[in-house]
């Protein structure tokens, strides 16, 4: 009974991971477990997320072939921690008939591209496209989140948080547009 539970439960995590892939527009990935968490635009094909990236497009952080990833997919309502998964890295080879249908998918997440008719050919000379396949169950699901909130340490910046206005301010405005009338 309790394998029936276990793939039932697999088989519903690997759904829930599945779907909210294809509606997120940003994934949260970090390359082999190191460092930051970085955004990530990307695609769902053939049963694994795919990205394109480095040349003229994003960074791809430290991911590298035969390596692995953490990928956090946010809710599309709530923007909080939806699934996170454990992701195998490999590189589609250009030409492929894999790097062919990523690419295409890819394509159409690509916004504002300044070559869009010859786009493929610029990812195939200048870019990578990785394939992240999901490793066995979701690591956090809900029902299965860690304590804490998670949430990054800003980054040090010599940017303020802006004070409230002045209470004279609106006067003052709404003042000078009064005698302009």
């Amino acid at each position: 009974m309790d394998g029936i539970n276990t793939t039932a439960d697999d088989f519903l995590g690997r759904a829930l991971l599945e779907e909210a892939v294809k509606k997120s527009g940003l994934l949260w990935v970090r390359a082999d477990g190191a460092g930051e968490s970085r955004p990530l635009w990307h695609a769902w094909h053939d049963g694994a997320v795919v990205v394109v990236g480095d040349g003229g497009e994003q960074p791809l952080h430290g991911l590298r072939a035969q390596g692995s990833a953490e990928v956090t997919v946010r809710s599309k309502d709530k923007w909080g921690r939806l699934v996170a998964f454990t992701a195998a890295v490999s590189v589609l080879e250009p030409g492929s008939d894999a790097w062919t249908g990523a690419v295409e998918e890819l394509k159409g997440k690509r916004l504002n591209a300044p070559d869009t008719d010859t786009i493929t050919d610029r990812w195939a000379a200048e870019c990578r496209v990785l394939r992240l396949a999901p490793v066995g169950a979701p690591t956090q699901q809900p029902g299965a989140m860690p304590e804490g909130s998670h949430a990054a340490v800003p980054m040090v910046s010599s940017a303020t948080t802006r004070q409230p206005i002045p209470a004279g301010l609106p006067k003052l405005v709404l003042g000078r547009l009064r005698r302009k009338s």
